[in-house]
């Protein structure tokens, strides 16, 4: 059965005829009579009493009618849908996240949902290899990253930067003072998070120390966040910068001072090439909410 084979039945139905029927396809009257009797012939019933003066619907067209015309209308719509996910407008856009800063991936979606309405986003958290994987397998459309500076056969676009904090003691003298250098931290000992557990954040603060021409004696163990944290207040002094996810926190005897540099940058990891829409609409949200 052919998609034409039902389009030229529902067009004789309403019509009342085969010639009035071609004249509306467009095409000649012996296709469309041609096309009819080979649908008959398939679906094993008369779909039109033909006499000499007209041609009306049997029984069984008259049952059928309804069932060709919403198979025609499923088609016409599929093929709306289709051309609206080529727009980008509709569609589903996998796209791997990160946390915070603060609401921004929420403001962002919201805005992406405020461009395409129709477009369904699926987040989804991984760890950074797996997220920077299914991009290239084609599992997600895009993910955003931190701190990455390569990413071979992706390509990053950046999206935004974030300041960086310093967590101190609070009775330290640097603390009074509204933001630092790193060069202002080189003899304090500074707790960082080993290589593993983040390497891109680790490599661009080890990386801005030698840029600063500075070597921070090494503090205690990083453990947890908070626990480190909590640590700093009470222990010897030392230092460890992290970047704001859900709001600066607030620790008994531990200052929060805003590092002068460096910055971090969250970057859209993509397939080369050009975008597809639906990623085209995400970065348009981003632009507008960063």
């Amino acid at each position: 059965m052919e998609l034409r084979q039902l389009e030229y039945f529902v067009a004789v139905a309403e019509e009342g005829g085969f010639g009035v029927a071609a004249e509306r396809i467009g095409i000649v009257q012996s296709a469309v009579s041609q096309q009819v009797r080979r649908l008959e012939r398939e679906l094993g019933v008369p779909l039109f009493d033909r006499t000499t003066r007209r041609v009306h619907l049997s029984g069984a067209g008259e049952r059928l009618l309804p069932e060709a015309r919403a198979v025609l209308a499923a088609t016409h719509r599929t093929r709306q849908v289709a051309a609206d996910i080529r727009a980008g407008v509709d569609g589903v856009l996998r796209l791997g996240t990160v946390h915070g800063p603060g609401d921004r991936i929420y403001r962002v979606l919201s805005e992406l949902a405020a461009v395409a309405p129709r477009l369904q986003v699926r987040p989804r958290r991984m760890p950074l290899p797996d997220r920077l994987s299914a991009v290239r397998s084609g599992e997600f459309d895009a993910a955003l990253v931190r701190a990455l500076t390569d990413a071979p056969g992706l390509e990053l676009l950046p999206v935004w930067t974030d300041p960086l904090y310093v967590a101190l003691p609070a009775a330290h003298p640097l603390a009074h003072r509204p933001a630092l250098d790193l060069a202002d931290l080189a003899e304090l000992p500074l707790r960082l998070a080993p290589r593993e557990d983040n390497p891109p954040f680790h490599d661009l603060i080890t990386g801005a120390c030698r840029k600063a021409g500075i070597e921070p004696p090494p503090g205690p163990p990083f453990t947890t966040f908070q626990e480190t944290l909590t640590d700093i207040g009470v222990g010897a002094p030392s230092w460890t910068v992290f970047y704001e996810v859900a709001g600066l926190p607030e620790i008994p005897r531990v200052t929060v001072v805003r590092l002068t540099a460096p910055t971090m940058t969250t970057f859209l990891a993509v397939p080369p090439g050009p975008p597809i829409p639906a990623v085209r609409h995400l970065l348009e949200a981003l632009s507008r909410t960063t």
